[in-house]
């Protein structure tokens, strides 16, 4: 078999036997929170109609935090792990190994993708259940809303990564991307229709991929009708997949150059410095 081929298929079983693994961890915690808070916030919402729109709040809410959830999850899932596996020398494990940052990179991005996938599932299901009409959406609906979402994960992927190549410890790739994830979030459309904030941060949203896998999966979700609460009472689905794709080619050509310079500077005695600064972060 291809070396390449043969790494591509250990990362696989890899990132399957990860995700397993973290379904009996404490991360799980994390998933419980979540659907919480979603199915608080769309049950509070789902008797308020947006203005000009048949639509309840609660379902037009429920595809953006859908295609939000995508995107968080692309961007802070890689950098943590990245940078946790940097700690505690999986990362230089994997350099040793010939043609080990392949497959290191596939378990990353198969381990992320079931991650975000049960996520979405464990967080958005309650809510489906608990909250009557909460969204008129067929099968068909649903299977048009993946195309959206694997473009999402396209464009925050490789970014994740790069956040998580530059910190110097998990703390530091948590700064990088949750806080500022949280910001764009917020000026995203996510909980409320974008054009309730001002001007420039409409435009401002506008750049960020989280805004327009929102849009995305608004467009699969909701009644075409509904595309007359959207900024210029359209989908936009051109400028939806350009965006993303911009953000998803210039990921993909600066992060493997990133990943490589940032596993050639990796030692033994680098990782064992930043075991030690964990232990005292620890003990502090």
């Amino acid at each position: 078999m291809n070396p390449t081929m043969h790494a591509v298929r250990l990362g696989l079983q890899r990132g399957r036997l990860e995700f397993r693994h973290s379904l009996g961890s404490s991360d799980q915690v994390y998933n419980i929170l979540i659907a919480v808070a979603y199915t608080l916030v769309l049950w509070f919402q789902h008797d308020s109609v947006v203005e000009g729109s048949p639509l309840s709040l609660a379902a037009l809410s429920l595809p953006s935090m859908i295609g939000a959830s995508v995107a968080f999850g692309g961007l802070v899932g890689p950098a943590g792990q990245l940078s946790l596996n940097r700690e505690d020398g999986t990362l230089l494990r994997a350099k040793a190994v010939p043609n080990g940052m392949v497959g290191y990179v596939v378990g990353r991005v198969v381990q992320t993708s079931l991650d975000i996938s049960f996520g979405l599932v464990v967080g958005i299901l309650p809510a489906l259940l608990l909250i009557p009409n909460l969204t008129d959406a067929g099968l068909l609906d649903w299977l048009a809303v993946l195309p959206v979402l694997l473009l999402g994960l396209a464009a925050t992927l490789p970014w994740g990564a790069i956040a998580g190549s530059i910190a110097k410890s998990p703390q530091g790739a948590m700064g990088f991307t949750m806080l500022p994830m949280m910001g764009v979030v917020a000026i995203s459309g996510i909980f409320y229709p974008i054009q309730a904030l001002p001007g420039w941060l409409q435009g401002l949203g506008q750049v960020f991929p989280v805004y327009w896998v929102g849009v995305g999966a608004r467009s699969a979700l909701l009644p075409d009708a509904a595309a007359a609460t959207e900024i210029g009472g359209s989908w936009r689905t051109l400028e939806m997949v350009g965006v993303l794709g911009v953000w998803a080619v210039v990921g993909f050509l600066l992060a493997p150059t990133i990943l490589r310079r940032m596993a050639r500077r990796e030692s033994g005695a680098d990782m064992e410095q930043r075991r030690q600064a964990a232990l005292q972060r620890g003990m502090g």
